[in-house]
């Protein structure tokens, strides 16, 4: 049997219960206050860093910016021997195309590219520390008869920029569409306010592709909105497929203990089976829809094509 480390004793238990009672668990992420509600055809497009320097900087003719979006009502995500149902996940962020290179530089929205909802890991910190051997986590185990301290939130909050985006590859099935480093939080009044699968040093590398082949279509539409098949703006949709990747590797967790010292890391990585190697997580998002916007035609709007990208994407937003 594993013993618990020196620096978790049960003399402490007390302090950590007292410390517990008192933390609050957040119900959404901050990150989402930045998105605009926006109009007819921008829609999906509720975070786009049109005002970002590089994307405000893009001509159209060297340099192309566009917007990014991709959401998914629902899926599940397998970490460890961990199981659980996902919440509705949106990623967003903007894209500069050198069109001499190919090269796109993904540009982030501020908060991060990606707001996942909350969801609760099933059964709890029952499930993910109990039974246990080790006393003081056994005497925790005795403590959880409230629903309210055995329950346990995860949210998954960007750790970094999206890398390597493909725009070919969200037409296709089988390809890596783009690399999102993500951490998953914790919460649970035992294991405090900063506990994460992850961190921005050493994040979860999830790679989507599609695995189904998506269904394409484009609309035109006006700066505000609205559909025309003249229109200055472009949006190509590509959905009705699931997205997933079985491939990506997950680090152990940290900062997990109502002190935020990591006191309880070793007794969630033992339950949970963390770290875990690449090959034995999974991650699976329903029913996906992808969308890019921008110029329809953004040489023709050169050198001004950024700056007139952003002021179309103003005109979008709902009033």
């Amino acid at each position: 049997m594993r013993a618990a480390p020196k620096s978790v004793r049960p003399a402490l238990l007390g302090a950590l219960i007292a410390v517990a009672v008192g933390i609050p668990l957040s119900t959404s992420p901050a990150s989402a206050a930045s998105a605009q509600a926006m109009n007819g055809n921008w829609a999906p497009f509720t975070r786009c860093p049109v005002d970002d320097p590089a994307m405000l900087a893009a001509d159209g003719q060297t340099n192309i910016a566009i917007c990014v979006a991709s959401h998914s009502e629902s899926g599940s995500i397998k970490l460890g021997n961990t199981l659980a149902t996902t919440g509705a996940n949106d990623l967003q962020f903007g894209v500069v195309r050198n069109t001499a290179t190919g090269e796109s530089k993904v540009v982030p929205p501020t908060g991060g590219s990606i707001v996942g909802a909350p969801t609760e890991i099933p059964g709890g910190l029952l499930g993910l520390m109990c039974p246990s051997g080790i006393p003081v986590v056994t005497d925790i185990c005795k403590q959880l008869t409230d629903n309210s301290l055995n329950r346990v939130v995860a949210t998954v909050q960007s750790a970094g920029t999206p890398r390597n985006f493909d725009v070919a590859a969200g037409m296709q099935s089988g390809k890596t569409i783009v690399d999102i480093p993500v951490r998953i939080h914790l919460e649970n009044p035992f294991l405090g306010s900063k506990c994460y699968i992850g961190t921005t040093s050493d994040p979860v590398v999830l790679r989507p592709q599609n695995l189904t082949q998506p269904a394409v279509g484009s609309k035109r539409f006006d700066a505000d909105g609205t559909a025309n098949t003249g229109g200055l703006l472009n949006r190509i949709e590509l959905t009705g497929n699931a997205q997933g990747d079985a491939g990506f590797a997950v680090p152990g967790v940290s900062g997990c203990g109502p002190l935020t010292l990591g006191e309880l890391n070793w007794a969630v990585n033992l339950k949970t089976a963390l770290p875990s190697a690449a090959g034995k997580n999974n991650l699976v998002l329903n029913n996906a829809a992808t969308y890019t916007g921008g110029l329809a035609l953004p040489g023709a709007a050169a050198p001004n094509a950024g700056r007139l990208l952003s002021e179309s994407w103003h005109a979008g937003v709902a009033r």
